[in-house]
């Protein structure tokens, strides 16, 4: 008996060994990494196709970052006719700028609404288009399902100016609702004048304009959603509600994470020019957010190294709150901006 486990186990080991040196064996190599000129050469097509994008936001994005060395200037862009020499020309203060904002009240009043606009359109902006996806989803007759899309497509379309002017001519004082109340004895209000309802205002423009726009991305994830996962759950007696839960917000999932990290990183930019249109109606004190700070003290007063400053600190606190979602999102199990 001893003669023969003896073989036995050598060919055991034999074959073990075999099986560990199989990967080296020239039908279960990987395939040579190619060297950087194979891959241009490869990837040609695309890369001519992606060059004049990458141009452009190299020329209006990247570049114009340099300008940010006036933020540590008295920039005076009068020295000389060449933008360039004026900067190398004018007298560097270090970081009296963003002294000169830090002791600004008006500049903290501008934090505070901006913050304010970000968590309420975060709550009742961010998931409506999330709700209207699945609404529409939910709709079996391909033709009301276009007629909804085209209908909540349209005033993404409209500019700012038309979108204020369709509230101003049902919410204020000679409004639509005001003019009615009045005809039937009551007092008229003008909502697009009342400092204390402005945030919602603002919210409410914001979705009805661009609620509809937003759904895009999220149709299409559900449009990848394969249709046997719904058939297996229904076969398992899930209702709508439970296929819903189970099937559609699980594929909606690492979308929703991505959006919200990006909605996060936009957190300081609440809307310019929707906001500039109606600052004088309501009063800075309701309406001054970042933007129109930058713009009213800075560029206006053409006190352009005051501009640059806060506009550097507002990138910079974008970044560090990209940064701080996405990694969330990570510990979520999402992948977010990018990967680990």
């Amino acid at each position: 008996m001893s003669h023969s486990t003896v073989p036995r186990s050598r060919a055991e080991a034999q074959t073990s060994k075999a099986a560990e040196r199989e990967p080296d064996l020239p039908s279960a190599r990987r395939p040579e990494k190619l060297s950087l000129r194979q891959r241009l050469r490869r990837d040609r097509t695309l890369i001519l196709m992606t060059l004049p994008a990458v141009v452009l936001v190299l020329v209006f994005n990247y570049i114009p970052i340099l300008g940010n060395v006036v933020a540590f200037q008295e920039y005076d862009p009068y020295i000389s006719d060449n933008g360039f020499t004026a900067i190398l020309e004018s007298a560097w203060v270090g970081f009296e700028q963003f002294q000169r904002i830090f002791e600004d009240s008006a500049f903290w009043d501008a934090v505070r609404n901006t913050l304010v606009l970000f968590f309420l359109q975060l709550v009742l902006f961010f998931p409506i288009p999330i709700l209207l996806a699945l609404l529409i989803n939910s709709v079996i007759r391909p033709r009301v399902r276009a007629v909804a899309q085209a209908v909540l497509y349209l005033p993404h379309f409209f500019s700012w100016v038309l979108v204020i002017t369709v509230f101003q001519q049902i919410f204020g004082g000679a409004g639509i609702i005001a003019q009615t109340l009045r005809e039937h004895g009551h007092e008229g209000f003008d909502l697009m004048t009342d400092p204390g309802i402005f945030k919602f205002l603002v919210t409410a423009e914001g979705v009805w304009k661009d609620a509809g726009w937003g759904i895009i991305v999220f149709l299409a994830a559900l449009a990848s959603v394969s249709p046997d996962l719904y058939e297996a759950a229904a076969m398992d007696g899930a209702g709508r509600w439970r296929r819903m839960w189970h099937v559609t917000l699980p594929a909606l999932r690492p979308v929703i994470a991505l959006l919200l990290v990006l909605r996060v990183g936009d957190a300081l930019t609440v809307g310019f020019e929707q906001i500039l249109l109606q600052r004088d109606a309501v009063g800075p004190g309701a309406a001054e957010v970042l933007d129109t700070y930058v713009w009213w003290n800075g560029v206006r007063n053409q006190d352009f190294s005051y501009a640059a400053a806060a506009g550097l600190i507002k990138g910079l606190v974008s970044v560090a709150l990209v940064l701080a979602a996405n990694k969330v999102a990570h510990l979520m199990g999402e992948q977010g901006v990018y990967k680990k």
